[in-house]
């Protein structure tokens, strides 16, 4: 399923320039660019990455899945939705990047709360950032994470930068994974 997986981000989600034209949301420039929503909103990338997810948590005692939204919702959702099909359901969650400005003005949707575990899980982690507020807010709200997931690592620093914050990174694939492939095997039917 992971090899599968790489080659779905190769075809979909992976662009690659010899001069560094992508700007990054960290502001820095760099040659390749992952938009991962090409692929977590596909109905195979979805089961990949679900079934990937799960193994790697079905064994902990989870109540929910999530991360900062827009990148970490569908692959909470995907894992969600599998984890049900295998008999031990968790719940997906989503983090807000501000407060509703109404009703209860809440940081996290979902139907975790304060003393559940959960996984944050993120599509991309690059400088780590994103990742850290996800899980700044769900430690806010009470929430205890059990592990943190990144579909992809861009090995820019986001590992390190959520380590020092006392939480181990776990990384489906690595960017120079999805190098390794493009270069012996895609660049050359590209």
């Amino acid at each position: 399923m992971k090899r599968r997986l790489i080659d779905l981000i190769i075809e979909r989600a992976f662009i690659y320039n010899k001069e560094p034209i992508f700007r990054l949301a960290s502001g820095r420039m760099s040659n390749y660019y992952f938009n991962c929503k090409t692929v977590t909103l596909s109905p195979e990338g979805m089961y990949l990455i679900g079934n990937i997810i799960f193994e790697l948590i079905k064994d902990y005692e989870i109540k929910g899945v999530g991360g900062l939204t827009l990148g970490a919702d569908p692959i909470a959702f995907a894992t969600a939705y599998t984890s049900f099909l295998k008999g031990k359901p968790i719940e997906a969650f989503v983090v807000r990047k501000s407060p509703k400005s109404h009703g209860t003005m809440q940081w996290i949707e979902g139907n975790v709360g304060s003393g559940d575990s959960v996984v944050i899980v993120e599509d991309v982690i690059t400088t780590g950032s994103s990742t850290i507020q996800a899980i700044e807010r769900a430690v806010e709200s009470g929430l205890v994470i059990r592990k943190v997931i990144a579909l992809i690592d861009r090995q820019e620093g986001g590992r390190e930068a959520v380590e020092e914050k006392g939480f181990k990174l776990h990384s489906i694939i690595t960017k120079d994974e999805v190098m390794r492939v493009y270069l012996s095997k895609w660049q050359s039917i590209s």
